[in-house]
């Protein structure tokens, strides 16, 4: 396989569920509905990054790294995994975290991932007022090698040619796993805002020669811009993978429209998504993710959007811990 090349360092509980929703299905009547179940990861209570911090780690190592450093928000799900995996291969951790959103609680600024964070090792570094991470991390990098050390920088979300190989993988894993259950997927969903696994996907599917649609439900308001990013890297994935066709136009789609106020920020539909989920299924959604990508799947279900004949597969991205830090919206 082309990504065997690849430097990786196993991190992963492989492969992840993919499971019936038949519940939620017959709640809403529709297509038929599958969950893969990628907050089953495994590291430090899983989610979607740690496939791309299998490669991420494996890069930074074949480097001679002996630090890494990435950038997120207070309650980003990717620098919790990435402390965690960096903890695992034996590295440092350097995390560059601003507060990209406007809610001020002390559960919010202290709980969840920022919890976790600390738990792991890593060393929180938030961005002063008016202080952009990029500023930051510029800081940060000439202190670290004065000390000795061999940094890595990981970008946000994991997002770019690199960490997309884990959903290109990924793609072939679901593929696979859908050839084993005796059925076709006709799209994939789920949610987007970095780019990275959206565009791993879109390479892996092209990787796999598949009809699946994937299909990015935009959790920032951030459409245009971000579609831009993810066909960027998609093509410096699909080129590193050995796929030789270009990419077809139609393989970029993300829906708007489910952002609300804008990242991180709270909306109906993403809690009535989550108390959904969580009832009918026993499956805890993220709030800021998972759970308004499920509210764009529900909608457009609602909405006649697809034909009752389809099979859909949800990819649940992980985030729970971030729930302990919106308490106050349950």
């Amino acid at each position: 396989m082309p990504l065997s090349k690849f430097p990786r360092f196993p991190l992963a509980h492989l492969p992840t569920p993919l499971e019936p929703l038949d519940r939620l299905r017959r709640h809403l009547g529709g297509p038929r509905l599958y969950i893969k179940r990628d907050d089953c990861t495994g590291l430090a209570l899983g989610g979607n990054k740690t496939r791309k911090a299998e490669f991420l780690i494996g890069a930074a190592r074949a480097a001679g790294a002996t630090a890494v450093i990435t950038e997120g928000g207070l309650q980003s799900n990717h620098v919790r995994q990435t402390a965690a995996a960096a903890a695992k291969a034996g590295l440092t951790c350097h995390l560059v975290l601003n507060r990209n959103v406007p809610i001020e609680t002390a559960i919010y600024q202290e709980n969840g991932n920022m919890l976790l964070d600390r738990v792991l090792g890593a060393s929180v570094h938030v961005c002063v007022p008016g202080q952009s991470r990029a500023d930051a991390i510029a800081r940060l990098l000439p202190a670290l090698k004065k000390d000795g050390a061999v940094p890595y920088v990981i970008p946000t979300g994991g997002s770019n040619e690199i960490g997309a190989l884990g959903y290109a993988a990924a793609a072939l894993e679901l593929q696979r796993q859908a050839k084993e259950a005796g059925i076709a997927i006709d799209r994939v969903l789920f949610a987007t805002a970095s780019g990275g696994t959206q565009a791993g996907l879109v390479a892996g599917m092209a990787l796999a020669e598949a009809g699946t649609q994937v299909l990015g439900i935009d959790v920032e308001n951030e459409a245009d811009s971000l579609l831009v990013e993810v066909r960027r890297i998609a093509e410096a994935c699909a080129a590193s993978v050995g796929v030789k066709r270009a990419l077809r136009d139609d393989a970029f789609e993300i829906r708007s429209g489910y952002a609300g106020g804008g990242y991180g920020i709270p909306t109906p539909g993403m809690i009535e998504a989550v108390g959904l989920l969580a009832r009918l299924e026993g499956i805890v959604l993220d709030p800021v993710y998972s759970g308004k990508a499920m509210a764009g799947l529900i909608d457009l279900v609602r909405a006649g959007q697809f034909g009752a004949d389809e099979t859909i597969a949800f990819i649940h991205t992980g985030g729970a811990p971030s729930m302990f830090a919106y308490a106050d919206c349950f």
